[in-house]
């Protein structure tokens, strides 16, 4: 059965760069809409618009029937959703769980386990697109789980996202977005090198990426992020500490399979070198300023 406006109370945790926006979307959209975050301020504006706050991840669980979670890190996810006052705990037996933070593949897997012991029902559905896509409600939403459940959670899906994709069974969303994050990486240190290298030419990188932005170079990064590094706009539509996160998450996965990522390793450890200056609550676009430092 498809969930609808009528039959559903959303919950939804994390209302943070992009939650915020994607719970907006839902309310928009007429969707009853509860929310926590860890910081209430955070929620304001959603509280404003219509959403029902909650005072803990408990509660939120309670009284909902699709749960949404969008936090920060795994150690997070795995809080939310297996600590004391979790989800898996507290969500009424029938319940729909959709994980869309980044997260460990064999994390997902195991709230998928855990949830279908207690009568539930749960994908993992990472997303991509930034602060912009969020804000356009135009994500690619990459699912890991049980077709059934994803079908009757698509018309949710439809209201924040554009390209909306059953991947596989659960823990496949997570490992979709790993492939993305890894092929960001490398794409990051092309779009800061070019940019350098218009500089260090004495071109305009303004006209530059007019030429190349809409051929065979082009990318999400080039069009979106790399006109932020020519302003010195570094306010984080991704931030620098969560790139990091998943690149790790990431290694880690490729290593267990046995595959080289030579490209991946090499983006982690300039972002690496870029937090431990001060970065790390910066965009990931800020990574312009290591090129930009290194050839003063």
């Amino acid at each position: 059965m498809a969930i609808t406006k009528e039959n559903s109370i959303i919950g939804f945790v994390g209302t943070g760069v992009m939650g915020k926006s994607m719970a907006g979307h839902l309310l928009k959209a007429g969707y009853q809409v509860l929310v926590f975050n860890r910081t209430k301020a955070r929620a304001e504006e959603l509280i404003q618009m219509g959403a029902v706050w909650q005072d803990t991840v408990a509660e939120l669980a309670a009284r909902s029937n699709v749960i949404i979670t969008m936090v920060g890190y795994p150690k997070d996810v795995e809080q939310v959703y297996f600590g004391k006052d979790g989800i898996i705990s507290h969500a009424k037996s029938g319940s729909y769980l959709v994980d869309m933070t980044t997260s460990a593949p064999a994390l997902a897997k195991k709230i998928y386990d855990e949830s279908l012991a207690k009568g539930l029902y749960a994908l993992d559905a990472p997303v991509s697109g930034g602060d912009i896509g969020a804000k356009e409600a135009r994500l690619a939403i990459m699912v890991g789980g049980d077709e059934a459940v994803f079908d009757a959670l698509v018309p949710i899906f439809n209201f924040v996202g554009k390209n909306v994709i059953l991947q596989g069974q659960a823990g496949a969303g997570q490992h979709t977005k790993m492939c993305n994050q890894i092929a960001i990486a490398s794409t990051m240190i092309g779009v800061c090198e070019a940019i350098a290298y218009a500089k260090m030419a004495g071109l305009k990188p303004e006209t530059v990426l007019k030429s190349i932005e809409s051929g065979a170079a082009g990318s999400f990064s080039l069009t979106n992020l790399a006109p932020r590094m020519l302003v010195n706009n570094f306010a984080p539509g991704f931030y620098v500490k969560h790139f990091i996160k998943d690149m790790t998450i990431a290694l880690a996965s490729a290593q267990e399979m046995g595959l080289l990522t030579p490209g991946l390793e090499l983006a982690k450890s300039l972002y690496d070198k870029l937090a431990e200056q001060g970065d790390e609550n910066s965009g990931t676009q800020a990574l312009i300023k290591l090129y930009l430092e290194e050839n003063q």
